[in-house]
């Protein structure tokens, strides 16, 4: 495959090639244009990406960049890897993977999905015991509490809220939450250098409150699904408490395992 070829595949455009005047890291333009191509279907659910080489070609940056491109997609579970094969666009089905370590905003990337937010609240609180708990902490220690209505394309489908530890997560609330992209995750990691590593879900259901009902344009009585999470770092120390209620139609959930049992991660 010729570089016109690739440049076809991706956008068949040039303004898709890397422009060293922009302020934008290189990786993050080949992670755009590559993000572009695969949302306009430029690269088909399950299609073939071109090869670590040919994507240094076509760019014309290293192949460090384009490792650091790739590795992105991956992390957004827009890119899969099959050993041997190469690197295919992801396939995703109607539902939403249920996964612990994956925020809403790269769950949303990952299946073409445009993320947003509206704030609910935003603050420090002692917190109860049924959160200092399993959060590790003394009873009545400050943590953050951080809840917002989760959207996709604009349309409400889960509420969200988080509690971290606040000592050790200092200037998270000096961030702008109203920004409809902003993961949580994302900031953990960039800003504190936490990398969540694993974590535990429960799964259940209940009716809707009104005021859940009406963030969620459900009429009662309604019913939706409750997931309750808590994720640890690699040093097993609990990093968030998360609470989601979602809405059963529009947030659908499916596990996906393999043929010993696993929980597959994508």
């Amino acid at each position: 495959m010729n570089k016109r070829q690739l440049e076809t595949s991706l956008s068949g455009m040039p303004q898709s090639l890397v422009d060293r005047g922009d302020p934008r890291p290189l990786h993050k333009q080949v992670y755009d244009a590559l993000l572009t191509s695969i949302r306009n279907g430029k690269l088909p659910l399950r299609g073939k990406l071109p090869s670590e080489r040919e994507l240094v070609d076509l760019f014309d940056v290293s192949r460090i960049t384009i490792r650091h491109a790739i590795r992105e997609l991956m992390q957004q579970g827009v890119v899969t890897s099959q050993p041997g094969k190469g690197l295919y666009v992801a396939e995703h089905s109607g539902g939403f993977e249920l996964q612990v370590l994956k925020s809403f905003t790269s769950t949303a990337v990952s299946n073409g999905r445009v993320p947003g937010n509206r704030l609910i609240e935003a603050r420090i609180i002692r917190a109860p015991l049924e959160i200092s708990r399993p959060l590790f902490l003394p009873p009545g220690a400050d943590v953050v509490v951080l809840s917002r209505l989760r959207l996709l394309d604009d349309v409400p489908v889960v509420i969200q809220t988080d509690w971290l530890p606040a000592g050790r997560f200092p200037g998270l609330l000096d961030l702008d939450w109203t920004m409809g992209n902003r993961s949580l995750y994302a900031e953990l990691r960039n800003h504190h250098h936490i990398h969540p590593a694993r974590g535990q879900t429960t799964l259940s259901a209940r009716l809707a409150s009104p005021e859940e009902a009406g963030m969620l344009d459900l009429q009662p009585p309604a019913a939706v699904l409750t997931v309750d999470q808590i994720a640890f770092d690699d040093r097993n120390r609990p990093v968030n408490l998360t609470a989601l209620i979602h809405h059963p139609e529009r947030y659908p959930l499916t596990l996906a395992q393999s043929e010993t049992g696993d929980i597959e991660q994508y």
